[in-house]
């Protein structure tokens, strides 16, 4: 009897250092797991303040750049739309020319060609080439500006939205063209053209917007 008892006894002795040890496993996973928990919620903490930082950073310098691209591109804004105001006047000017006129400027631009041009000569045949312009109209041009030249007319493409005539000799290729016209006008003569469109205040603003220059 006693030697089961003391049996018994031991059992319970050897539970109770079991069930001891395993409270102090326990514990000290708990411990871990809390500690590494802390551990991770500081590096985290960390890592989402240094996001922060860096993406409010970023932030203010995208700001920074489209406020300094802005006026940049206000002005270029400004710019874009008032080439296209001269281009629609241009178009409306041209547009509004009668044939006659039409004919009259290109026959003037080859007279002007013709005068600067020391290698073209009125001798032998030459081949002209004609955009946006009947055959008749390119005759009678061609009769005023040089009488006693005979000439090859062909019809060509272009990818111009003015009439244009073209002379190939052998020593010389002349243009005559309403666009060129047109295009030198808004060179030379843009400043007095902006003005005339949309007033004074707008040319001086221009004027500061391209450093001056006129």
């Amino acid at each position: 009897m006693e030697e089961l008892q003391s049996t018994e006894l031991l059992d319970r002795e050897i539970l109770e250092d079991a069930r001891k040890k395993a409270h102090r496993i326990l514990k000290t996973a708990e411990d871990t797991i809390k500690n590494k928990s802390e551990e991770w919620e500081q590096k985290l903490s960390a890592s989402l303040a240094e996001l922060e930082k860096k993406y409010a950073q970023q932030g203010r310098f995208a700001a920074d750049e489209i406020m300094a691209r802005l006026p940049i591109d206000k002005r270029r804004t400004k710019a874009k739309k008032i080439e296209e105001l001269l281009r629609s006047a241009a178009e409306t000017w041209y547009k509004n020319l009668s044939r006659e006129r039409v004919r009259d400027l290109l026959k003037k631009e080859l007279e002007k060609r013709f005068a600067a041009t020391e290698k073209f000569t009125a001798e032998g045949g030459m081949r002209v080439q004609i955009h946006q312009i009947e055959q008749t109209e390119a005759q009678a041009v061609l009769k005023a500006a040089l009488p006693s030249k005979s000439c090859i007319i062909e019809e060509i493409h272009s990818s111009s939205a003015y009439p244009e005539i073209i002379l190939e000799t052998p020593q010389a290729r002349i243009y005559a063209s309403i666009g060129k016209i047109v295009d030198y006008l808004l060179s030379e003569k843009r400043a007095e053209l902006v003005e005339a469109l949309l007033g004074k205040e707008i040319l001086l603003d221009q004027t500061e917007t391209d450093g001056g220059k006129r």
